[in-house]
């Protein structure tokens, strides 16, 4: 029993041994292989080398051809003003030359009467001649040196740190939690680099709000980024990598931002029209002229229930302010409602009508005085829009199948002044039919 035992052992070992001696084997055979591939490699990237060299060099002689053509036009600048002068002394020393000659004959001249024609006009010419001399042909107009120094410090330095770097995708930036935040229908994230990467740029993406497919909101060098214009009342899931030459890195951990439920907003002196004076941290407006102007609110919806008010701060004039919604590229110098990107309610003291694309209808009774308020109720989840009048509906349902981005809107002009009051919750009452 113990000779059959010691041999299955022995036996057994032995396979095991036969087994890691076939293992070491193809180990072996596998490292030649890549010797054989390192070797291939090395050849590889030395022409790469080599040829990102010859790039920096051919850079070099460019470079140099530049500036040696920049010392020759300057040469032939200076060597063209020498010669100017030496035309201008010689033409110059000539006529210089030709009043000496003169003059001393002149000198030469034993008729006293003679002499006194011409003495004080060649006095006067000689001083005038000698003066100018002084004055402008004394010093060369340029100098034959050149004073400049080709600055290559920069460039040497560059050329001394220039070597290698581990060239792979960069590791998951991570977010920074603290400095991530959401005030009202826009979203803050902030991320710090991952370590001991090379990274040329950052992805930032959002989910649509509701747990949808991801989209790219921001790409570059930044590490925070403001997404603006998204949905109230959403959870948004936010994501960033990193990025350089080699490929994209992996995915930061998630994080997620919740939008405000409820909009505040002011009205947006630079997104309105002209013509309107804006008080109380511009949640006031008041009319200028004699005609309509339209002012917007700060904020764009698409999805939601929103609610908001205007009150009747003044009412001088016999007009009708027009209260509702518009697109961002309503126009602006006109009621609202008179074009197809506003949806609006104009009122009087006495009365009310809806107004879209210069079409008006549903006339209600019951009109506005000082200190009066306007509800606008936009419900985009049933894609309508209400009005109220003093907290009391102002007809029923003003406009139906409302899909896209729509912003607070009131047209005024001269005699009238709004304020908004926003962040409020809808009317029970509300018809959501």
């Amino acid at each position: 029993m113990t000779i059959r035992y010691d041999k299955t052992e022995l036996s057994h070992n032995l396979q095991q041994l036969s087994e890691r001696a076939k293992t070491t084997t193809e180990l072996i055979q596998r490292l030649k292989g890549m010797s054989d591939k390192v070797n291939e490699n090395c050849e590889e990237f030395e022409q790469i080398v080599s040829s990102q060299c010859e790039v920096l060099i051919q850079a070099i002689q460019n470079r140099r051809d530049q500036l040696i053509d920049c010392i020759r036009q300057d040469k032939e600048l200076r060597v063209r003003a020498l010669k100017e002068q030496v035309t201008t002394c010689t033409s110059r020393l000539q006529q210089t030359t030709a009043l000496l000659q003169f003059c001393i004959e002149a000198l030469k001249e034993t008729d006293s009467t003679a002499f006194l024609q011409v003495g004080t006009m060649l006095i006067s010419r000689v001083a005038n001649t000698d003066h100018s001399w002084h004055k402008e042909w004394t010093a060369p107009r340029v100098s034959p040196h050149f004073d400049l120094t080709l600055d290559d410090k920069s460039v040497l330095k560059a050329i001394e740190q220039l070597n290698f770097i581990q060239m792979k995708p960069p590791a998951a930036p991570t977010i920074i939690p603290e400095e991530c935040s959401a005030e009202n229908n826009s979203v803050t994230i902030a991320w710090q680099p991952p370590p001991h990467s090379h990274i040329e740029g950052y992805v930032l993406e959002l989910d649509d709000g509701n747990g949808g497919d991801f989209r790219e909101v921001y790409c570059g060098i930044e590490t925070i980024c403001t997404v603006d214009g998204l949905h109230f009342h959403c959870m948004y899931n936010a994501r960033v990598k990193a990025f350089n030459s080699s490929g994209e890195g992996d995915y930061s951990e998630l994080i997620g931002l919740q939008t405000a439920e409820v909009a505040w907003f002011t009205f947006d002196p630079i997104l309105s029209g002209p013509g309107l004076q804006y008080s109380d941290d511009n949640s006031t407006v008041t009319g200028e002229g004699w005609e309509h102007r339209i002012a917007l609110g700060s904020v764009g919806f698409s999805r939601g229930v929103h609610y908001w008010e205007f009150t009747i701060d003044k009412y001088d004039a016999d007009t009708d302010p027009a209260f509702g919604i518009a697109r961002i590229d309503v126009t602006r110098d006109k009621m609202l409602g008179k074009d197809d990107k506003g949806w609006a309610m104009y009122i009087d003291r006495q009365r009310s009508w809806f107004q879209h694309a210069g079409a008006h209808e549903q006339r209600v009774e019951g009109g506005i005085h000082v200190g009066s308020t306007i509800g606008v109720l936009l419900d985009l989840n049933q894609h309508t829009l209400q009005f109220y009048v003093n907290e009391e509906p102002q007809g029923a349902i003003a406009f139906r199948d409302l899909y896209g981005v729509f912003y607070p809107a009131v047209s005024i002009n001269r005699g009238v002044s709004v304020t908004v009051h926003s962040a409020l919750d809808p009317p029970s009452d509300s018809d959501e039919t």
